[in-house]
């Protein structure tokens, strides 16, 4: 499994819309991290099995593999890292999806979020 470079912390973005994509680029990059993307849970899957990341950003609805079942993949094979995922969601909360998120206390980001917003979650989790 492929490890960070020296000190930097290793994140992947899952996000499929270009310009979310490009705010966590820039954001996460200007704080020194090193920041993968995929455009859907089935590349981040396959990402996650090769790599080694320190904290994974995660749309709940992204196409062919969404975020549930990316995260459901995580707890399978990746245990240790479930509590370094923080979720991003445009969606008004359904039950379902609150209980996921609320119910597990996983942590949150909603959309449109602004930078600092990005940053603060990142730091909190990381710290966590």
């Amino acid at each position: 499994m492929e490890h960070s470079k020296g000190d930097r912390k290793r994140i992947l973005v899952v996000e499929d819309e270009p310009a979310i994509s490009q705010v966590c680029q820039r954001t996460l990059a200007a704080e020194g991290f090193d920041v993968d993307i995929a455009v859907n849970g089935a590349i981040a899957q396959d990402m996650l099995d090769k790599k080694e990341y320190d904290l994974c950003l995660i749309d709940i609805r992204t196409p062919i593999m969404n975020g549930k079942e990316l995260y459901q993949h995580i707890e399978e094979k990746h245990p240790e890292f479930t509590g370094k995922v923080i979720f991003t969601t445009g969606d008004v909360l359904d039950e379902k999806l609150e209980s996921l998120l609320k119910g597990d206390k996983r942590p949150y980001l909603p959309k449109p979020f602004t930078p600092d917003e990005l940053k603060a979650i990142v730091k909190e989790v990381l710290e966590g």
